[in-house]
């Protein structure tokens, strides 16, 4: 019988403890690194971030006023840099116009949401990391993590899409900001250690009931098994 969501995160939480998510010193330094991380690990965001500090530039007016290849050259390390210094700057202008945080926060996510997702660059996974961890709002975040984990342990298939994931989660977990925050940084942790793309399933606090790691395992017991005449 399979975990419901709600046991697999006490399970994370068990296993790694708490993660203390998103980490970063205001919120509108996650704004940012939402929209950095994209296609790229988070080494190369902290760089960029703290090159945009070192340059005293990580404020929506700095980035929306900077010179664009500037921007660019500042952020480069984040990958895509002159795509991305276009994302920020397109961002950060709709942030300002908004009233910044405290305008934003005045809107309800039905609103809020379709607004982010207006701006160029923003997808609903850079969209829901902004409203969870920079905005305050209990939105569940999609991401390729969470994706695999799941279709591993049988909750869905590959051709699910990133709505209906979401539904399914915030149908099956209560409404919980700290939940959602916790839940998604213990998925990214548990990626991390062992349900990679190529997966890592000993010592996986989930072994037990992953459908995935039960059959990798017997195909490596049978790789160890002779043949017999």
């Amino acid at each position: 019988m399979r975990l419901a969501p709600l046991q697999i995160y006490e399970t994370l939480l068990a296993a790694y403890g708490p993660q203390h998510w998103w980490p970063a010193d205001k919120p509108f330094e996650v704004m940012v690194g939402a929209i950095l991380t994209q296609n790229t690990n988070w080494q190369n965001v902290e760089k960029a971030i703290t090159s945009l500090k070192t340059h005293d530039m990580l404020d929506c007016e700095s980035i929306a006023t900077c010179n664009l290849p500037q921007l660019g050259e500042i952020i480069r390390s984040s990958g895509s840099y002159m795509q991305k210094a276009r994302y920020l700057q397109q961002f950060s202008l709709f942030y300002f116009n908004n009233g910044k945080r405290k305008g934003l926060k005045k809107l309800p996510v039905s609103l809020l949401r379709p607004r982010l997702l207006s701006v160029h660059g923003i997808g609903p996974e850079t969209a829901d990391s902004i409203l969870l961890y920079a905005l305050d709002q209990p939105v569940f975040v999609i991401d390729a993590y969470t994706k695999r984990l799941f279709v591993r342990l049988e909750h869905f298939g590959h051709e699910l899409g990133y709505d209906s994931i979401q539904h399914y989660f915030q149908q099956r977990l209560p409404e919980s900001l700290p939940l959602f925050q916790e839940f998604h940084a213990l998925i990214v942790e548990h990626a991390k250690r062992h349900c990679r793309t190529k997966p890592l399933c000993q010592d996986c606090p989930l072994f037990d009931r992953c459908p995935t790691a039960s059959c990798s395992t017997i195909e490596i017991h049978r790789s160890l098994v002779p043949d017999v005449d």
